[in-house]
């Protein structure tokens, strides 16, 4: 990544620090731009802070994020290879899930975000940021199954936080991390072929 990109997820990361486009920012403790690698091919989209973000202001640092932490490490990866952040960067009042126009509101820091980095991974973690790219889909039926949008693989994986309530999903959630590797090649060997603008989400071939 050159170092303009990087100033600008530091530059999104500030605006995201003082937004008011929406009412969660009037209880939020802070808002959670997103941490990790600035220079890194992957990228990690959850759905929102929660009450350890909110005091800490970065993502993942609750139970979720210690299991993320332990899927990262079953492929060799930490947080400091990939970049974690949310498609809504503040707190909703008890947990509860994003509303529409929170996650409208946000949308333009993520789509910022996305632009700055240009990952070549994008793994989606819950059903509300998984519908950015899969809208009307089952994440029971498609987790772990990548899709190419233009030079992108997205892979739409269950929340972490799902597996600490239903311990079922555990190995469903470490089998779809075991791809990761193999799917990064597979976008990377991509690079090689010539550039194609961006796929219409309808047509994005489901492998």
């Amino acid at each position: 990544m050159s170092q303009s990109a990087a100033s600008e997820l530091s530059t999104i990361a500030a605006q995201v620090r003082v937004c008011t486009d929406c009412e969660l920012h009037r209880g939020r403790t802070l808002a959670v731009p997103g941490a990790g690698s600035e220079t890194t091919d992957v990228m990690f989209i959850g759905e929102a802070p929660g009450m350890n973000e909110d005091k800490q202001g970065l993502p993942f640092i609750g139970n979720a994020g210690k299991f993320l932490d332990d899927m990262l490490a079953s492929i060799e990866w930490s947080r400091d290879d990939v970049f974690v952040t949310n498609i809504v960067k503040c707190r909703p009042p008890g947990n509860r899930d994003p509303l529409p126009d929170e996650i409208s509101a946000c949308s333009a820091y993520l789509d910022a975000q996305i632009e700055a980095l240009d990952p070549l991974l994008v793994v989606t973690l819950g059903r509300y940021s998984m519908a950015r790219w899969f809208a009307n889909e089952r994440i029971s039926r498609i987790h772990g199954k990548h899709r190419q949008h233009g030079k992108r693989m997205i892979v739409p994986m269950y929340h972490p936080a799902a597996a600490l309530h239903q311990p079922s999903l555990r190995a469903v959630i470490q089998a779809d991390f075991k791809k990761l590797p193999l799917i990064l090649e597979e976008a990377k060997q991509g690079l090689a072929d010539v550039d194609e603008p961006e796929s219409d989400p309808e047509q994005m071939k489901l492998f």
